[in-house]
């Protein structure tokens, strides 16, 4: 390239180091800083050949900028050296301070092996530097951490000598300058791509946003976002449209509200009850107008971002028309379809309410009851019992009933049907129920129960023989509706079905329960006009009484039997008059 003793030569091969150097840092791309390096090896440090071998993700080195000869950058551009074909190369040879230079006596041996190469043919060297076509010069480029960013080859230099100290010390700052300019190039790559791909998720955000603000406002059916955590838990943020036109509120206003403000005292319950993510709840939310209307809540939560504040996303889906639907086929489950009256399933279900296992009422002295609850495992333990009793039994008193002995323990196996207001007794089935008892005979001793009032109708079965079943079920639509407006409200009148009827009346005493039968026995009696004609009924009542300790079928077979007892008491013709 130049001699040692020519100074001048070496400022003028600095000049265009200067020169080539300076034209790295103008390349914007990594293919333009690549082939930038070949070209200034070129054009500025006197080879006729050089190529650049760039680092891949996988550890092998390509062929990524070849500069000198069309000819062989046509033939070896993009092809692929393995790394440890690489890394044998450079523990060849001479180390020439940082470059790797392999005479051609011993590069033979890399004539075989899978590294892209292009040699043309010539002859002996002449003299000792002379350079050799299979001569062979690299020069490692680094990045800042140590790792090996490629490889830089030279070929041919123009004086046909190997380079000197100087043409050396030359081809190895290019090639730190290189390093510098490939890192920098790679830099400027990969921001460009994170660039583009922090475009193309905004982009991809915002019409994410735009999606989901379009299907939030233009759902049909109900939506809302909610504060989640704080001081203001549930506040509504946003409604959308849906939400605004079923519960008749602008969105300002429902801005003010939570869904706890806007639910049924009822339901607020389950409300408190539904969970955040993924909750569910059928609950009833108030309008503008006063009403409530069903809803089905559906929540999920969102995050504003990564670690950003999060929201409860809530589907708000209008219900009522299938609870009006669910009710009616309750009703219709419950309800006769003729009348409209409870049917024999509720009237049961309703009088079974009331009632329980535990007999009407314990009349038995302490001892008695006691041997009945522990099934005669209490013989003998009242009998000189002190404070606290024998054996673990409670002590009885003068009147007959446990004393309340202070730190008694009933036993673990105390029954739990065992009459209720023992002190200290533990608590069963029966403790918060409301026990039914009847009254002892049917003389009015003061005492109030529920009255069962069994009623059939007299001359039923004639009418429907003789007018057809349009009468006779306009005849039953009428005394059910005499039935209802001549009892209280909060009793029961119930159709068994047939001709007959049964009323619950709770609270009254044995000659209130006669009156009520004698007034409903009144209103049945007066004719009743059915298109254009008058027919008339009479009625038979039996009035039993519901206690705890029968059943449903028992307290209505019993009212029943005193139906019959009461029909046969009286003439035919009687009974038809009322």
């Amino acid at each position: 390239m130049e001699t040692e003793s020519e100074p001048y030569v070496r400022l003028a091969t600095l000049r265009q180091l200067h020169q080539v150097v300076a034209e790295l840092n103008t390349a914007r791309s990594l293919a333009d800083t690549l082939q930038t390096v070949v070209d200034g090896i070129v054009r500025g440090l006197g080879y006729e050949l050089a190529c650049v071998n760039l680092v891949r993700p996988d550890g092998d080195l390509v062929v990524a900028a070849f500069a000198g000869d069309p000819a062989a950058e046509a033939l070896i551009t993009g092809r692929v050296g393995s790394r440890a074909a690489w890394e044998r190369r450079l523990t060849m040879g001479e180390e020439w301070d940082g470059l790797r230079f392999i005479p051609h006596t011993e590069g033979w041996v890399l004539l075989e092996d899978d590294v892209p190469q292009w040699h043309t043919d010539g002859p002996d060297p002449r003299f000792e530097d002379e350079w050799h076509p299979e001569d062979r010069l690299y020069a490692p480029m680094y990045a800042t951490g140590g790792e090996l960013l490629g490889v830089i080859s030279v070929d041919r230099p123009r004086n046909g000598r190997r380079p000197g100290a100087w043409g050396r010390e030359a081809l190895q700052m290019y090639a730190f300058q290189a390093a510098i300019a490939i890192s920098n190039a790679r830099l400027r790559a990969n921001m460009q791509r994170a660039l583009v791909r922090l475009e193309r998720e905004q982009q991809a955000l915002r019409a994410s946003e735009e999606s989901f603000r379009q299907a939030f406002e233009y759902a049909p059916s109900g939506m809302a976002i909610a504060e989640m955590g704080g001081d203001q838990h549930g506040r509504l943020l946003r409604t959308n449209d849906a939400l605004c036109r079923l519960l008749g509120r602008p969105a300002s206003v429902l801005r003010r509200y939570s869904f706890s403000d806007l639910v049924h005292p009822e339901d607020i319950g389950t409300l408190l009850r539904t969970s955040a993510e993924g909750g569910r709840a059928e609950l009833r939310l108030g309008r503008r107008d006063g009403t409530y209307v069903w809803v089905s809540l559906r929540n999920s939560v969102v995050a504003d971002a990564a670690d950003g504040p999060r929201f409860l996303l809530t589907h708000v889906e209008d219900i009522e028309e299938r609870k009006r639907h669910e009710l009616q086929l309750a009703h219709r489950a419950s309800h006769d379809s003729l009348t409209g009256l409870p049917n024999s399933a509720e009237l049961r279900a309703r009088l079974g309410a009331r009632l329980c296992r535990r007999p009407q009422s314990v009349r038995a002295g302490a001892v008695e009851a006691l041997d009945a609850a522990f099934e005669g495992r209490a013989e003998g333990a009242v009998a000189g019992a002190g404070e606290h009793g024998y054996d673990g039994f409670p002590a009885v008193g003068a009147g007959g009933a446990p004393t309340a002995a202070e730190g008694f323990d009933f036993p673990a196996d105390f029954p739990a049907d065992f009459p209720a207001g023992f002190p200290g007794q533990p608590e069963g089935p029966y403790d918060h129920h409301v026990h039914t008892v009847a009254p002892a005979s049917d003389v009015d001793d003061g005492t109030k129960g529920l009255a069962v009032l069994f009623c059939d109708l007299d001359g039923f079965k004639s009418i429907n023989d003789r007018f057809g079943h349009h009468t006779g079920d306009a005849v039953l639509i009428e005394v059910a509706r005499r039935l209802t407006t001549g009892v209280r409200d909060g009793d029961t009148v119930a159709r068994l079905g047939g001709d007959e009827f049964v009323v619950l009346a709770d609270g009254l005493g044995a000659a209130d329960a006669a009156d009520l039968a004698v007034r409903l026995r009144n209103a049945i009696i007066p004719p009743i006009r059915v298109d254009g004609r008058a027919v008339r009924v009479g009625a038979s009542f039996g009035i039993g009484w519901a206690s705890c300790g029968m059943s449903a079928d028992e307290v209505l077979r019993s009212a029943d039997q005193r139906m019959y007892i009461e029909k046969r008491s009286r003439s035919k013709a009687h009974r038809r008059a009322g």
